[in-house]
C-alpha cells in the first residue's frame, strides 16, 4: 500500500497532502524534529524524530519504499529516496528524477561556495497559488502512476 512521507518541518503544502491522502484513503507520515500541530485523523502519523540536521531525513529515507511519495525540497533526501525507487516532489509540483538531483546538487554546491566566498545574496521565490495547484496535480499524478504499477 502507497503511504506518503512529508519531510515536515518547513513544508508548505501539508493540508494539500492531508486532502489528497484522505480522498485516497493513503498513510501519511509528518517526519519532523518537533511537534507540530497536524489534523486529527487516523490516516495521519506525526513521527517527532531526535534533534539533529539529518534525522529526520534519516529516518523518511530508512522506510520509504518503492511504493511510496515523498514530500521534500531537500535535494540529497531526494537523491536517497530516488534511489530506493520512490517518487519524490518537491512542495512546488517539481517531480525530481535521477537526472534532475544530481544537477541540482551541483547549483547548490556552487551557490553555497558562492555564498561563502563573495557578497552574493540568494532569495527564494515567494510560494504562490500555482506552487500549490501544481503540487496538488503531481501528486495526484504520482498517486496514479504507482496505482498503474500495482
Amino acid at each position: 500500500m502507497t503511504e506518503i512521507y512529508v519531510d515536515a518541518d518547513a513544508c508548505p503544502v501539508k493540508s494539500e497532502v492531508y486532502r489528497v491522502a484522505e480522498r485516497h484513503n493513503l498513510v501519511v507520515h509528518v517526519v519532523s524534529n518537533s511537534g507540530m500541530r497536524i489534523e486529527r485523523n487516523p490516516l495521519i502519523r506525526q513521527v517527532v524524530v531526535a534533534d539533529g540536521p539529518d534525522e529526520a531525513d534519516n529516518w523518511i529515507a530508512d522506510n520509504i519504499t518503492d511504493k511510496d511519495i515523498a514530500i521534500t525540497a531537500d535535494i540529497p533526501l531526494a537523491d536517497r529516496c530516488l534511489k530506493k525507487n520512490a517518487q519524490v516532489i518537491g512542495p512546488t509540483g517539481k517531480p525530481f528524477t535521477q537526472a534532475s538531483t544530481g544537477m541540482a546538487l551541483a547549483m547548490r554546491n556552487l551557490m553555497s561556495d558562492l555564498r561563502e566566498t563573495s557578497d552574493l545574496k540568494s532569495y527564494n521565490k515567494a510560494f504562490s497559488k500555482r506552487d500549490r495547484s501544481d503540487f496538488l496535480q503531481a501528486l495526484e499524478q504520482a498517486i496514479q502512476d504507482i496505482r498503474r504499477k500495482e
